[in-house]
């Protein structure tokens, strides 16, 4: 459990549309074997310390003739963001995803400094 040591608690989210590569041909929907996509996501503003990150499919058009697999994460998270993956193995044909993600955590009050 991530426990936050003040009052200023803020949440930042978004909808991201990852890849869409059924127009032109891309690898996740005509490729096979182990298939990864990845973005960079900036938060808002920077958290106080590390936040916890919620990522959830929030659209995704697949080939049914095919087995569904997809694994999706946000990996690489620090205080300014994180990094949205997206897996697929096999022969799973995946022609688009959107993905929604919510970060929560403590932010810095306005009289905080940083000394060095």
């Amino acid at each position: 459990m991530k426990r936050l040591r003040n009052h200023l608690i803020g949440v930042d989210q978004g909808d991201t549309i990852l890849f869409s590569d059924f127009e032109d041909g891309g690898e996740m929907w005509t490729g096979r074997g182990q298939r990864e996509r990845r973005r960079r996501i900036a938060f808002e503003e920077p958290f106080r310390s590390i936040p916890v990150v919620h990522v959830s499919i929030s659209m995704w058009d697949v080939d049914t003739q095919t087995p569904l697999r997809a694994d999706i994460s946000a990996e690489t998270v620090t205080e300014d963001g994180f990094d949205l993956v997206f897996r697929t193995w096999g022969d799973s044909r995946v022609a688009r995803v959107r993905v929604a993600w919510m970060a929560m955590g403590e932010l810095r009050q306005t009289d905080e400094w940083d000394l060095y």
